[in-house]
């Protein structure tokens, strides 16, 4: 028997199924009802009516697309029965702070077992598990997006509408079977998250970035701005922060890179990353990160605190978007301005992707050595004329050539990383800046991916970042410094031999 069966068995009476014959005869409508008592031979036969000119002759049936059914939840109307009772019962212990959230989640389980078991519901062992485990998600939780946050395969969480949630795994999207019960569940959830961080979505401010306790990004658009529903997408971060070898494992990076990426951290040199949307430019960011020394003051710089630092001596950040007034926007570009007032030793940008980057820029040059931050671009070279869009952004009337003195000057190195069609992610350009030739700046790859190799028979690349045989410039200022690079890290592509 069906759950949805058993649930209508245990709370409806049974009834008799009524007689088919004492039921009455069902009325046919139509344009002539003939009397029955009437004589067949005698009684007129209408005439059919006559066709329509504007007639269209139909041979065959045409099936309209339509939306596919929902599973309908049979255990939707328990699960709101057993919320609200287990409000009534805990009442205040939500908001004591005394409770740790493990406690309070075991508390509530414990309330909800004996809540379920009053309901007198023949449910399996599984079944009763599974309700107890989705009225705590949705008390306690984020609802059926717990258990995709909870899954460490999902990397990415997309919710397009109430019904429709697509999660990505291993760089692919499937749609998931979890789903909300409705419009009103789904904007709760997202209203629970932004609140924690002290945001807020309403119509007046209908989109927000927000972030989890773990810092999980989080983007979230209502209606009247959303057309078909309330959207929400979040991309989950690792609990455990990725290291280089984890990176050299996945085929992000190979040793050789990895050393020479760690030598030029220690020689604080200004690193920019760029890629594109979803590439993983945060993660390397913390990668590159986890080089700089203990011993110095790291301030860092986001709009919605993402980083991973693993260093104690960490200031972190956030800017602050403007009230209901509209006043009280904090900026980056005004948080950068006041780190450097902070005695920082290293200063981390999480995104610049405004007039920030002209301060940002002149940080650099002016002492404050060794800056890591992310830009969004497709290859080196689109990200210096990202950067000198972005410093046109600030408002001053500089020219083109004095933007790119600048950047020439202030920015050592460029690390593309990029998302590859079989949905991994690789650092396909480490790319020196080594100055101004003219009006270009000039630009010297030091690794570049090899997609000649080609693809596997699952579709995923052969190949791997390989040296360019050229020494780049900064080699100089490392052994100024008493930082040793391997001389294989620069070692060109191995010839086959015979050739």
């Amino acid at each position: 028997m069906k759950l949805s069966d058993r649930l209508n068995a245990a709370h409806k009476p049974d009834a008799r199924p009524a007689d088919a014959t004492s039921a009455p005869p069902a009325e046919k409508s139509g344009p002539f009802v003939p009397d029955p008592t009437a004589n067949p031979a005698t009684t007129p036969v209408p005439p059919p009516p006559a066709p329509s000119p504007f007639a269209v002759k139909r041979t065959e049936k045409v099936a309209l697309p339509s939306r596919p059914a929902q599973p309908i939840d049979a255990l939707a109307g328990i699960k709101q029965r057993a919320a609200s009772a287990l409000f009534d019962r805990m009442g205040a212990r939500f908001g004591d702070t005394g409770q740790t959230d493990e406690e309070l989640r075991s508390s509530a389980r414990e309330e909800l077992t004996q809540i379920i078991d009053a309901e007198q519901v023949p449910l399996t062992a599984d079944e009763r598990q599974r309700l107890v485990q989705d009225v705590a998600d949705d008390v306690l939780g984020y609802g059926p997006l717990q258990r995709l946050l909870d899954d460490p395969d999902v990397t990415e969480i997309m919710v397009n509408r109430m019904d429709q949630i697509y999660v990505e795994r291993k760089g692919k999207l499937t749609l998931s079977e979890s789903r909300f019960s409705s419009e009103a569940h789904l904007r709760r959830v997202i209203e629970r998250i932004v609140s924690k961080v002290g945001r807020r979505i309403d119509e007046s401010s209908p989109l927000v970035d927000a972030r989890l306790e773990d810092g999980s990004r989080v983007n979230a658009v209502i209606p009247p701005l959303a057309v078909g529903g309330s959207s929400l997408t979040i991309r989950k971060f690792s609990k455990v922060p990725l290291t280089v070898q984890n990176l050299i494992d996945f085929g992000s990076i190979t040793p050789e890179m990895a050393e020479l990426l760690n030598a030029c951290v220690k020689a604080k040199l200004n690193i920019i990353v760029s890629g594109g949307t979803g590439t993983g430019k945060t993660t390397l960011l913390n990668v590159l990160s986890s080089f700089i020394q203990d011993n110095q003051r790291i301030v860092t710089i986001e709009d919605a605190v993402e980083l991973q630092i693993q260093q104690d001596h960490v200031v972190r950040l956030e800017s602050r978007p403007p009230n209901t007034e509209g006043k009280g926007e904090v900026t980056i570009r005004e948080l950068l301005r006041n780190s450097l007032r902070m005695r920082p030793d290293r200063i981390v940008v999480g995104e610049v992707r405004g007039g920030e980057a002209l301060d940002m820029l002149q940080a650099m040059n002016t002492g404050h050595d060794g800056s890591l931050s992310t830009v969004h671009s497709n290859s080196p070279r689109d990200a210096v004329a990202r950067l000198e869009t972005l410093v046109l952004m600030a408002g001053m009337d500089l020219p083109l050539r004095a933007i790119r003195e600048q950047i020439a000057s202030a920015v050592h190195l460029i690390v593309q990383i990029s998302r590859l069609r079989d949905g991994s992610r690789r650092i396909t350009h480490v790319t020196e800046v080594q100055g101004m030739e003219g009006d270009i700046v000039t630009l010297q790859d030091a690794f570049i991916f090899d997609f000649a190799a080609g693809v596997d028979q699952h579709g995923r690349f052969r190949g791997k970042p390989v040296s360019t045989g050229i020494r780049p410039r900064f080699i100089d200022r490392f052994e100024d410094m008493g930082i040793h690079v391997s001389p294989s890290v620069f070692a060109g592509p191995q010839k086959p031999a015979g050739t």
